[in-house]
């Protein structure tokens, strides 16, 4: 006799199968494209990845930071001055570099632990200048206002290396951040975002949850910045100033807030649009916030929601015609 499966365990199933598939071809894309300037692209998708899903976990515990491109840079200056000046090599530097990113990241976090909505968003804004006014201040040690030279290649010269590693980085990433914010003390978190008072009141430690997230946040922000930092050997403050931490918002924003999917989709769509319209590219900023409008008025919940419009305007249709036939 044939058992059959219960539909919500064939979802359980179907959903890792469909994402393991969609790794899969990602991981046979360089067998299609000929371009490494295309490989050079997806690379730097997967690195933004990483930041843009860092940057969304911190936001579950109902803060929003303006720092978290200012966090990619200590973690990319982190492992290439460690490079440059003390000769490790990037398997030694980058974790380095994102533990003491996270570090930081608590640390500065703690006195902000109780601020709230736009008091904590101004005051990681002033904190994400300031770590760039120390990098022009950092002299011959940071490379100054001309950006810091001469980082440790980290697999040579060869695209399809750093594809395959960052592929794995950025899988790996995305899959802690998951399971992170689905465990007790995501769950904490929610419910510190819902109502702080109600969650202090039933004995979750508001600030020191706060802190956490903050380091983990942290963590995977200055993992990316130190990946990026071997991959392009150069590093300008220009790449991690207030400019950047928008785009990661806009990644989150235009991908869905709400969904732990929307960061991803929205960075590549965005990204993609940004190669595509590279001749333009003095008005992407332009480009990208008349994409956020359109979103917002027509997605609220961003693209992640695409396809769940489709299918609920195609239903009404259906429905439209069946009552239109009907007797």
């Amino acid at each position: 006799m044939i058992k059959q499966v219960p539909i919500k365990d064939r979802r359980n199933v179907a959903k890792p199968a469909l994402l393991a598939g969609l790794v899969v071809i990602i991981a046979l894309l360089p067998l299609v494209l000929n371009s490494t300037y295309m490989l050079h692209i997806i690379i730097l998708i997967f690195i933004y990845n990483i930041a843009a899903v860092s940057l969304r976990t911190i936001t579950i515990s109902g803060q929003f930071p303006l720092a978290h491109g200012a966090f990619m840079g200590i973690g990319a200056y982190l492992a290439g001055m460690a490079s440059k000046w003390l000769g490790w090599p990037f398997w030694i530097t980058i974790p380095a570099a994102a533990i003491v990113t996270a570090g930081i990241g608590m640390l500065i976090g703690y006195p902000f632990a109780r601020l709230r909505a736009l008091y904590y968003a101004m005051g990681s804004l002033f904190f994400g200048i300031g770590v760039i006014f120390i990098v022009y201040a950092g002299g011959i040690w940071t490379g100054g206002y001309a950006g810091l030279i001469g980082i440790g290649p980290m697999l040579g010269s060869s695209k399809l290396a750093h594809y395959y590693f960052f592929l794995g980085l950025a899988v790996v990433s995305i899959i802690a951040l998951y399971r992170f914010e689905f465990c007790r003390l995501g769950v904490n978190l929610k419910a510190i975002a819902q109502s702080h008072l109600a969650a202090s009141s039933v004995g979750i430690n508001e600030g020191w949850y706060r802190i956490q997230v903050v380091g983990v946040g942290c963590f995977f922000a200055g993992l990316a910045g130190a990946g990026y930092a071997h991959y392009n050997t150069v590093l300008s403050p220009v790449t991690f100033n207030f400019m950047a931490t928008l785009w990661l918002v806009m990644y989150v924003l235009i991908g869905g807030i709400d969904s732990f999917a929307g960061p991803i989709i929205g960075t590549t769509v965005l990204m993609i649009i940004s190669e595509f319209s590279r001749d333009l590219k003095e008005y992407s900023p332009y480009i990208s916030a008349v994409l956020l409008l359109i979103v917002v008025y027509l997605m609220p919940q961003g693209l992640v929601s695409l396809p769940r419009l489709i299918r609920s305007a195609f239903t009404e249709r259906k429905k439209g015609k069946r009552i239109a036939h009907a007797p």
